[in-house]
């Protein structure tokens, strides 16, 4: 089990081979001093002396080769957490075939995900288009039938939402495997608390942001409003007079939490209604994607969300992002 490190195998070798060096170069020193007796004493102390320094400058440079692994290896986990896109640098020519590569390899990922993103775009446009014309030929049948046109309205907003959520998520995985840019949270939270206000202007909420302005997020910003969004929505559809919006960094993650005096959700819910197209409750409008969204959009970027009860008496949501 041991010999399956690189680390380990390199020592054993280094072992052996020079076991076997000075075995050679005693008999051989052996041979010679009975050759030439003259060569005892102190040619002898100065032999071994420099055989030690020999070896001292061999380990010394076996520890060498192998310090250009410690570089690597932080490359490779900027890459995996989304802050390099390739593994920059250069190695001993043994590896760095390898990280050519493996760059090689990143690089047509990278395309194969820009050609992605540009399909889902030119999808969701196309769509989009007839989905507005079903939109207002359902309007014009309100006089009619207005049961037809609201069954039409219904479906129609319903295949909307849908087209958005995959778009969401094709842009999400797009900007993650690129590296997404630091995100102002503090701003951007403030501009969705305007629009909800404006949105629910009817309910009288009272909406309070407590998150410091120098606050960074490694999401992009059309991502970031999709996920803060979509919870400040469900918060102030549920809120009976308070929606609470704070952050704060812990370690490299940005923790969001967003509260309000709503009824909550059952604890036995909670798993579900995080799932695609699940509701806790018909009474209110929605399509059960909203919660999904976040999720999804969450866990591409590393992070995650959680649901808990709150000391409003509502919902509590914890989202987690990694910070900038």
């Amino acid at each position: 089990m041991i010999l399956r490190s690189l680390r380990s195998r390199w020592i054993c070798a280094s072992i052996l081979w020079t076991a076997g060096l000075l075995l050679i170069m005693h008999m051989l020193s052996i041979l010679l001093i009975r050759a030439l007796p003259s060569l005892r004493g102190v040619h002898s102390v100065g032999a071994v002396f420099a055989g030690l320094l020999m070896m001292i400058a061999g380990f010394i440079f076996a520890r060498r080769g192998l310090a250009a692994f410690s570089p690597l290896r932080q490359r490779l986990a900027a890459v995996r957490k989304r802050e390099a896109s390739l593994v920059e640098g250069l190695y001993p020519t043994e590896v760095q075939p390898l990280v050519d590569e493996l760059n090689a390899l990143l690089a047509e990922r990278e395309k194969a995900v820009e050609r992605a993103q540009r399909t889902a775009a030119d999808l969701a446009h196309e769509l989009k288009t007839p989905l507005a014309l079903l939109m207002q030929e359902a309007e014009r049948l309100t006089a009619g039938n207005p049961q037809l046109s609201d069954n039409i309205t219904r479906q129609v907003e319903r295949m909307t939402q849908h087209v958005n959520y995959h778009l969401a998520r094709a842009r999400a995985a797009a900007s993650g495997s690129r590296g997404a840019g630091p995100s102002p949270l503090a701003e951007r939270a403030a501009a969705l608390l305007r629009t909800m206000s404006k949105l629910h202007a009817e309910k009288g909420l009272t909406l309070v942001q407590s998150i410091p302005p120098s606050l960074l997020v490694r999401v992009q910003q059309e991502d970031l409003d999709e996920m803060l969004g979509n919870l400040l929505d469900n918060a102030c559809k549920w809120a009976c007079g308070r929606v609470s919006l704070s952050a704060e960094r812990v370690a490299s993650t940005v923790e969001i939490v967003i509260e309000d005096d709503g009824p909550g959700i059952a604890p036995d819910l909670r798993a579900r209604v995080l799932g695609r197209g699940v509701r806790a409750d018909q009474s209110k409008p929605g399509s059960g994607l909203g919660l999904a969204i976040v999720r999804d959009l969450a866990e591409l970027y590393g992070g995650a969300i959680h649901l808990s009860d709150s000391p409003l008496g509502g919902l509590k949501v914890r989202l987690l992002t990694p910070g900038a």
